[in-house]
């Protein structure tokens, strides 16, 4: 039991460093301002949206990369994090979380 929870510990860190690492190069590689990130929206064409950081904690962003997890895994075909709705659900939904901040 011990090893197994040592296991998934590594597992969790690994994931971690792996995740931190996707997000630092896709930061470094693209033109996004410090606090921001590059999110891929859209159906069938996806447009490329630059969001604050701190939208990625807010419950219903949160529910969109749920969603995105269980769509893409942590492969996303455009080398950013691709939400899966449509373009106008995500230009509601980031207007939404800037009127309310």
């Amino acid at each position: 039991m011990g090893i197994q929870l040592m296991g998934i510990a590594h597992a969790k860190q690994k994931l971690r460093r792996n995740l931190s690492a996707k997000i630092a190069s896709v930061l470094a590689t693209s033109n996004v301002p410090r606090g921001h990130i590059a999110v891929y929206a859209g159906e069938g064409y996806r447009k490329r949206f630059v969001i604050p950081i701190a939208f990625l904690n807010h419950p219903l962003f949160q529910e969109l990369l749920n969603r995105a997890e269980e769509e893409f895994g942590f492969d996303h075909p455009m080398g950013g994090i691709t939400i899966p709705c449509s373009e106008e659900c995500f230009v509601s939904l980031t207007s939404f979380l800037s009127s309310a901040s």
